[in-house]
């Protein structure tokens, strides 16, 4: 990195929390520290909540997963408009009418006190190793990538969203994520076109569309109903429908971004607006991800794009073999280049039997390489079992630091630390609100001072501030990090979900009968994962992650009416709210 880069990414980050200090410091009292006094406009709600969605590990992760995977996992979500439509009917209209400070208020007035609480112990299990991932995840890879210390970088990334996250509450997180999301925004498109202008003269964008769809990377949509592959359009509408229904409607980190709104309408058409953009920015992302795959069929391309892995190969006895493996793979990249200009000749005069043995040889050309890479990681297994081979995290970080201008390389990891900022802030910001409000506040026999709990609130976010830079320095990079982190939520969300749909719509369904439900659907959920999803390996699993949401909402919806057939009357009913 040269000097440029370090000015323009220290203050970028400096602007961010400088400006979010100065901005919003001085709550008066809980509800201008939790909900911005209900100030937000329905743009401010849109970027906001899409900010706290769009983590580091969003622009990390998902370009490597279009690298190698290809345009699928956009429909991942296509459940997210269906939610939005439910959301905005139903979950906005009822939480507004109560004036609640955190969605599981609500289920204390339908319900009691220990299903609000188990709810709100969920979030907490659940959104409390999110914020350590979100952390952990740019730190692992930059660390690795930029040989800087891991430990340094968590400390570095939790302080500064702790310095304005703390001060100024809901409204420093709502006033800084706009900031971020133009930064973040700027960075993708810069990548974006600097990527299109160092392909080759004669490559334009239709014919790198074309190179990459040669390549099957443009297989959008799938409409098989095969269970081997995780990201289908049925898996998206059904298990992503209710991921995106129970994350933005039950997760206090998003869930308190709309609470902020100045009315039910503003919270409304700021859900709307992310859900207009969501899938069209998902799709882009993706999109570079693709374009990164088209430059190194004309670029050299490591084995592995994880540095270490690399690196403690080349301090091994198997050193020699991987360098062998390394001159196949770069004769063959030569190769590649050929069979690349054929196609693109072919394209040109469209001679259809020319355009087929091109794509065909591309193609096999890709699969022997997709081959190598795969030695090459039994390779790294060999060497050290505990070095991450799966480099997915790590195909864009060294397109940027190996390729991109100067200026541009710090805009890009400015963008990536403002996306941990982003949606780290967001998930202090709602841990700390739920802690007060849900656990401390409502278990307090004696009634405190508005004062006393602002400074709680404002401790308590301190609290998981440490708690999630504490885990972080504790974390492991397991396979591809944005699959983690939606299999954590997917484990957790489905529960809670069905408590809520319970709560909205089966009246007939009392306290306790839910809340021995709740519990039971957890442990059959966490049971489901470990032996259908965990003990295989990536892409052989009997379940999809996805559908564990599903699952876990309908299984709680079963077995909750079952109890409440089967328990007393008396006994069914629970305690309601004193």
């Amino acid at each position: 990195m040269e000097l440029i880069d370090w000015i323009v990414l220290t203050g970028t980050l400096a602007f961010i929390v400088i400006f979010g200090y100065i901005k919003t410091r001085g709550s008066r009292d809980v509800k201008d520290y939790i909900l911005g006094n209900n100030e937000a406009k329905w743009y401010t709600i849109g970027l906001s909540v899409m900010a706290t969605q769009a983590s580091a590990i969003t622009f990390l992760s998902t370009p490597g997963q279009a690298f190698h995977d290809g345009m699928g996992f956009v429909q991942f979500y296509f459940g997210l408009p269906f939610a939005t439509i439910v959301i905005c009917m139903v979950f906005i209209p009822i939480y507004h009418k109560l004036k609640v400070y955190t969605a599981y208020e609500f289920l204390e007035n339908r319900f009691d006190l220990k299903t609000r609480s188990l709810a709100a112990i969920l979030f907490l299990i659940q959104r409390g190793l999110a914020a350590g991932i979100t952390i952990y995840a740019p730190s692992i890879i930059l660390s690795a990538v930029l040989e800087w210390n891991l430990e340094t970088l968590n400390l570095i990334i939790g302080v500064l969203v702790i310095i304005y996250t703390v001060s100024g509450g809901t409204k420093a997180v709502n006033v800084t994520q706009k900031h971020q999301m133009f930064i973040i925004m700027l960075g993708m498109l810069a990548a974006f076109f600097i990527i299109l202008y160092y392909l080759p003269s004669d490559i334009t964008f239709g014919k790198a569309l074309k190179i990459a769809g040669a390549n099957n990377k443009l297989n959008i949509l799938d409409f098989s109903f095969d269970s081997d592959n995780r990201y289908t359009f049925w898996y998206g509408i059904t298990g992503g429908f209710f991921l995106m229904l129970a994350y933005f409607g039950t997760d206090q980190s998003q869930v308190q971004r709309y609470l902020s709104g100045k009315s039910v309408r503003e919270s409304q058409l700021g859900l709307i607006f992310n859900a207009f953009l969501k899938i069209p920015m998902q799709f882009f992302i993706l999109l570079v991800g693709v374009m990164v795959f088209v430059f190194y069929q004309y670029n050299h391309s490591p084995l592995n794009f994880n540095p270490a892995a690399q690196k403690a190969v080349m301090e091994s006895p198997y050193k020699k073999e991987y360098l062998q493996l390394d001159v196949e793979h770069r004769l063959s990249e030569v190769v590649k280049k050929i069979a690349q200009d054929q196609f693109s000749a072919a394209l040109d005069i469209k001679e259809y039997e020319a355009t087929v043995a091109a794509k065909n040889k591309i193609i096999e050309l890709n699969k022997e390489e997709q081959e190598r890479r795969e030695k090459a990681k039994e390779i790294i297994k060999k060497v050290d079992s505990s070095i991450e081979t799966n480099d997915k995290d790590y195909v864009f970080i060294h397109f940027i630091l190996n390729n991109l201008p100067t200026g541009v390389i710090g805009l890009l990891l400015a963008m990536i630390l403002s996306a941990a900022m982003s949606s780290t802030a967001s998930e202090l910001n709602a841990l700390g609100t739920i802690t007060t409000i849900d656990i401390y506040k409502r278990n307090q026999r004696k009634e405190k001072s508005e004062e006393h709990y602002l400074k709680a609130s404002k401790g308590f976010t301190l609290l998981w501030g440490i708690i999630a830079i504490l885990f972080a320095n504790f974390g492991s990079l397991v396979e591809n990090l944005i699959q983690l982190v939606n299999i954590i939520g997917s484990i957790f969300y489905g529960n809670v979900l069905g408590i809520f749909l319970i709560a909205f719509f089966l009246k007939f369904i009392k306290a306790n009968a839910t809340f021995i439900g709740a519990l039971i659907t957890q442990a059959i959920v966490i049971i489901i994962y470990y032996y259908a999803i965990y003990i295989h390996p990536a892409g052989e699993e009997k379940v999809s992650y996805l559908m564990l949401n599903l699952y876990g909402c309908l299984l709680i919806v079963v077995i909750a009416s079952i109890l409440q057939l089967m328990l007393p009357k008396k006994l069914s009913n629970g305690t309601r709210k004193s």
